[in-house]
């Protein structure tokens, strides 16, 4: 990560305890985000002032608006950017240039002392020969003679320096002759134009062997011509980089968008992002068991948002646990595993929750809890950096919207120094609310059947009664006012309820009313003062015999308004048993 000055590190350090969820804010322009490490800074500036003062939520002045995936919807410019992205790709693929470079070879040390004691083998081979081929020139009328019919031997030979050395070896030997045959010049001639025919024979046999040597080594490279096969597909998140399926378009403008549609950064980012996805080794991780029970409350996946993107959960406080601390980051060890189990978190994430189809749901929402966050310094620090360039640099476009809740009003003030320095399209995506506000900026993205119960709102595991599917309906209480709500029932059925209102303190009861005249009013419970520390979600539920109106009642006492959550369900008689 980039470089960061002290107040800005001072600024921006407790995000860091929350910084392994961040996917990837875009980088645009890089170094900008490069300085920017921690998801903290990314208030809107105006906004962060006026609501820190008010205890509220912090939001950029332009929300973020998800672009289209579809190739038809987008301007003449990024269509020319994707289709020059494409082509770049098909080049890289055929250079290799997704492939990783081949391992180091060995230790020099080991294979150069053979090579050095072939050497002088090499070198004295023909050193002894030499000898042979001069051994004539000590006699003065072989010398002559041997000069007269080198050229006859040579001619043939030129296409083989070795028949040369055979050609001054015959003459050589008949040069020991010729003292016994200088007065019978014609025998001479003879035996010279014999001589000429054998060097000749020689030289050609000499370069048909060459030649044959030769041809034997030549399929080497035409057999290694016909091994190059085409180059492999390149896959990331499941999807091609190329070819006719129709997710790649989305995956690649992910990339193209990160980097303001700059085609070669773009491309570099990719080519980086698919190198280290296999020095990674993120195929044999996604099978890894890397996870143990604890860390299902650090980091999960819940429900959907009201666009349909799935939503992830960081809740950075449960490491107050000392035991479950020492766990995940004990030692280096313990963090190196951490880091590899949060990326495998998000990489099953990408897989079985997002669909990169043109009009899929490609990206998520992440909500992070700053409520009983580690302290800026600890032993997750640094596998907290770590994680953050991991997923600013390989996970593009991923955020469609960052939920800070529960953010303390200094963690405010510090992001109101740090927001000028990011990009309008990355504050839009980050939203920050104090504790006080925190219910009720998550129901403004997420329905509160969504939001699990430790977060403000009624999703429970395992309900025997309710489901995300069963809609809540919400209420504000004015302060001091009292709020009626009215559910009709028919006879012969069990109606069901359940209410919240955030923070209580007021006064809640239950009544049935029968429709017909002069009947009785049943108390279902009994009007009480529900304490703040009370049970968060109030259940209720009666047998009708006959048709009317359950009523339930809160009266709020205290100065403030308060949000009010209910939903209720009619059951029959045969569901009920």
């Amino acid at each position: 990560m980039a470089e960061e000055t002290q107040p800005q590190a001072a600024a921006a350090a407790p995000a860091a305890e929350a910084a392994p969820e961040v996917v990837a804010a875009e980088k645009a322009p890089a170094e900008v985000e490069k300085k920017v490490e921690e998801p903290a800074v990314e208030a809107e500036t105006e906004e962060s002032a006026a609501v820190a003062d008010d205890g509220g939520a912090v939001e950029a002045t332009g929300s973020f608006k998800e672009e289209s995936n579809l190739v038809a919807d987008l301007p003449d410019p990024e269509k020319k950017a994707l289709d020059e992205f494409k082509e770049l790709i098909v080049a890289a693929l055929a250079a290799g240039e997704f492939n990783l470079p081949p391992p180091p070879p060995p230790p020099k040390a080991k294979t150069e002392e053979p090579a050095k004691a072939e050497e002088p083998a090499k070198t004295e081979e023909p050193a002894k020969e030499e000898p042979k081929v001069e051994e004539p020139k000590t006699e003065e009328p072989a010398k002559e003679e041997a000069k007269t019919e080198e050229p006859k031997a040579e001619e043939p030979a030129k296409e083989e320096p070795k028949a040369e050395v055979v050609a001054e070896a015959a003459a050589a030997d008949q040069a020991k002759e010729e003292p016994k045959a200088e007065e019978a010049k014609p025998p001479e001639q003879k035996t010279q134009e014999v001589t000429a025919e054998e060097v000749t024979k020689t030289a050609e046999a000499a370069a048909e062997a060459a030649a044959a040597a030769t041809s034997e080594q030549t399929p080497a490279p035409e057999a290694e011509a016909d091994a190059v096969a085409p180059p492999e597909p390149v896959f990331i998140w499941g999807v091609p980089l190329v070819g006719d399926d129709e997710r790649t378009d989305a995956v690649l403008l992910k990339f193209l968008r990160a980097r303001e549609f700059k085609v070669k950064e773009a491309m570099a980012m990719l080519r980086s992002a698919v190198l280290w996805r296999k020095r990674f080794g993120i195929d044999s991780l996604l099978e890894a068991d890397l996870a143990f029970p604890e860390l299902e409350k650090v980091v999960f996946y819940r429900g959907a948002d009201r666009e349909s993107h799935p939503v992830c959960y960081n809740v950075y406080g449960e490491f107050q646990d000392k035991d479950l601390y020492e766990k995940a980051f004990g030692d280096e060890e313990k963090r190196d595993r951490f880091l590899k189990w949060r990326i495998q978190l998000l990489e099953r994430g990408i897989l079985s929750q997002l669909d990169f189809a043109p009009s899929g749901i490609c990206s998520m929402v992440q909500v992070t809890d700053l409520k009983n966050s580690p302290p800026m310094l600890g032993k997750h620090r640094a596998v907290t950096r770590q994680a953050v360039a991991l997923l600013q640099d390989n996970y593009p476009e991923f955020i469609a919207k960052k939920v800070f809740i529960n953010v303390p009003w200094w963690y405010l003030a510090a992001n109101k120094m740090m927001s000028p320095f990011l990009t309008q399209r990355t504050r839009s995506k980050f939203v920050f609310a104090s504790q006080a506000k925190s219910p009720e900026t998550l129901f403004r993205y997420i329905a509160p059947e969504q939001v699990p119960v430790q977060f403000g709102g009624l999703y429970k595991e395992d309900d025997p009664e309710f489901t995300t599917s069963d809609s809540v309906t919400e209420l504000t209480i004015k302060a001091s006012s009292k709020e009626t709500i009215e559910i009709p029932v028919t006879e012969n059925s069990t109606i069901v309820w359940e209410l919240r209102v955030l923070g209580w303190e007021v006064s809640y009861g239950a009544e049935f009313t029968p429709d017909a005249e002069g009947g009785y009013t049943v108390i279902v419970q009994k009007t009480r003062k529900v304490p703040a520390n009370e049970e968060p979600i109030m259940k209720g539920s009666f047998k009708v015999t006959e048709a009317g109106k359950i009523a339930l009642t809160i009266n709020n006492p205290a100065s403030k308004k308060k949000k009010l959550l209910y939903r209720s369900k009619v059951k029959s008689t045969s569901e009920s048993i």
